[in-house]
C-alpha cells in the first residue's frame, strides 16, 4: 500500500513568535482508498536542538531552570512555571543542528563543549506541532559550570547548576523534572553512560 496525503488548503491563522496554520488535508487509508478531508491546526514551532551536557569523569550533568509558558496554561501552577530542563534552542536559517548545539551550550549554560555527538532525532508532539528535536550529548568539565546565563536581548534568565547522575534520575522519579526532553536525555544516559569514554 502506498501512503500519500494531499494538502487541500493551508491558511496562516496567526503569525507571531510561532505560527498557527489551518490545514485541510486528506490521506490514504490502511484498508485502501482515501479518507475524509480533515481540518487540523498545526503549530509551526520550527526545528530545535537539545543538549545533554555531561561530564563522564565527575558523573555530573547540567540542569538549567527557567520560566516557561506551557505551565501558565495550567490552573494553580505559579511555582511550576519554572521548569528543570537541559539546554535547548531553535535552529535558525543557515545553521546546522550541531552549530546550534554548540551555540546554545555557550549562551544558556556558559559551557565549552569538548565533544558533541548526536543521540537521536524525534518529534516532540506530532499530533499538533511541527517541532522536531535533534538531541545531542556534549562532553564538558562540570567544575567550570554554574551561575545565571542567557541572552538579555532574548529576555533569558537561566539558572545553571550541575547535579550528579543519581540526583538527576531521582528528579525524574520524584516528578521534579516535568519536561519530556530532559527525561528522554537522562534515560538515554542511564542506558549508555557505561559506554562513554571516561
Amino acid at each position: 500500500m502506498k501512503k500519500e496525503f494531499k494538502v487541500i488548503k493551508k491558511e496562516t491563522m496567526y503569525p507571531g513568535f510561532f505560527n498557527l496554520d489551518l490545514y485541510q488535508v486528506q490521506h490514504t487509508l490502511f484498508a485502501g482508498g482515501w479518507g475524509d478531508v480533515l481540518t487540523r491546526e498545526l503549530f509551526q514551532r520550527g526545528n530545535c536542538v537539545a543538549v545533554l551536557l555531561y561530564d563522564p569523569d565527575a558523573d555530573k550533568l547540567v540542569i538549567i531552570e527557567q520560566f516557561r509558558m506551557g505551565p501558565v496554561g495550567q490552573p494553580d501552577k505559579q511555582e511550576q512555571a519554572w521548569l528543570l530542563e537541559i539546554v535547548a534552542g531553535a535552529i535558525e536559517e543557515g545553521e546546522t543542528a550541531e552549530e546550534v548545539a554548540y551555540r546554545e551550550s555557550e549562551e544558556e549554560a556558559g559551557c565549552t563543549v569538548k565533544e558533541m555527538h548526536l543521540i537521536n532525532e524525534f518529534y516532540t508532539s506530532p499530533g499538533g506541532t511541527s517541532e522536531r528535536i535533534s538531541l545531542f550529548y556534549g562532553r564538558i568539565k562540570a567544575d567550570e559550570v554554574g551561575g545565571i546565563h542567557g541572552l538579555d536581548e532574548e529576555n533569558e534568565d537561566i539558572l545553571v547548576s550541575t547535579v550528579s547522575f543519581d540526583e538527576a534520575y531521582a528528579m525524574i522519579e520524584e516528578g521534579r523534572i516535568e519536561s519530556a526532553i530532559p527525561m528522554i536525555a537522562i534515560q538515554w544516559l542511564a542506558l549508555n553512560k557505561h559506554k562513554l569514554p571516561g
